[in-house]
């Protein structure tokens, strides 16, 4: 890959995380929200590197040349060359041996496989990847929630809407259920249940950083046809009590009996385990 290639490629690069950070929020697929400013610094320093490499080598191809003319590279290649083989000459004048000569020109260019690095730039123009979904929550078994000391009183509204790690939380640590008789709306996407039949998860997944250390939260659904695969949905129902310890206790069953399943769109930062508005 010759340097004003190079340049396009930084140019490309920057243009395209600038692209995904600045101009839509294609971003949130990727790390968290806070991590926007880094981004678009990066984007910048890659779009100046750019800017440098095109000045200095120009852009989009190299400069024609005419018969016979050189480049300052080729130039002092070849005086290198030149050097060289006077010192050699030397040095087999002293010693009285020899083996030929040779002469070369140097070369800027990389190598070959350094192309390849225009795919992933081109994917985030022409077609950014999707959010992590169900093949990757289907691997992970844990629903890690932090230990909460003192819940506040669920919503008055009926159903009462949560958000996953909400929920989770509630069936595991408040002792004194909350969640007992009522009604609650929470919005995830669909992972299928191979464990068990007529069984599908409310899904969310959770970042710290970026989609590289996504954690899953799992809600079991009973009761309601499973959509497709990583369709998101809202789901209305009451808390499963068949299957586990009592409501309240680290064994309780982390499941709904689903009154109603509606499709939604997929939100904005799909990472972000918050909590629905009601409809």
């Amino acid at each position: 890959m010759r340097r004003h290639v190079q340049a396009a490629l930084l140019l490309l690069t920057g243009s395209a995380v600038l692209h995904i950070s600045v101009l839509s929020q294609v971003y949130l697929r990727y790390v968290k929200e806070g991590l926007r400013p880094f981004l678009v610094a990066s984007a910048v320093l890659l779009l100046l590197l750019g800017v440098v490499g095109a000045v200095r080598d120009g852009l989009p191809f190299a400069p024609r040349r005419t018969a016979g003319e050189e480049t300052d590279d080729e130039r002092t290649a070849d005086g290198q060359a030149a050097d060289d083989e006077r010192t050699a000459d030397e040095h087999q004048h002293a010693h009285g041996h020899g083996r030929g000569h040779g002469h070369g020109h140097g070369h800027d260019s990389g190598p070959r496989v350094a192309w390849l690095l225009f795919l992933p730039v081109l994917a985030l123009l022409l077609y950014a990847p999707p959010a992590l979904g169900s093949y990757t929550a289907a691997r992970e078994t844990d629903n890690a929630v932090a230990r909460v000391a003192e819940f506040d009183p669920l919503p008055e509204a009926d159903p009462a809407p949560l958000a996953l790690s909400g929920f989770i939380a509630r069936v595991q640590q408040d002792r004194d259920r909350s969640l007992a008789g009522r009604t609650v709306l929470m919005t995830g996407f669909v992972t299928p249940a191979k464990d068990r039949a007529g069984t599908w998860y409310l899904t969310r997944l959770v970042v710290s950083c970026c989609a590289a250390d996504s954690r899953s939260l799992r809600v079991r659904v009973h009761g309601a046809p499973a959509p497709p695969a990583d369709t998101w949905v809202t789901v209305t129902g009451t808390w499963h009590p068949r299957g586990g310890g009592a409501l309240g206790t680290a064994t309780a069953p982390v499941a709904v009996d689903a009154r109603t399943v509606r499709r939604v769109a997929e939100p904005v930062n799909p990472y972000q385990d918050t909590t629905p508005l009601l409809p």
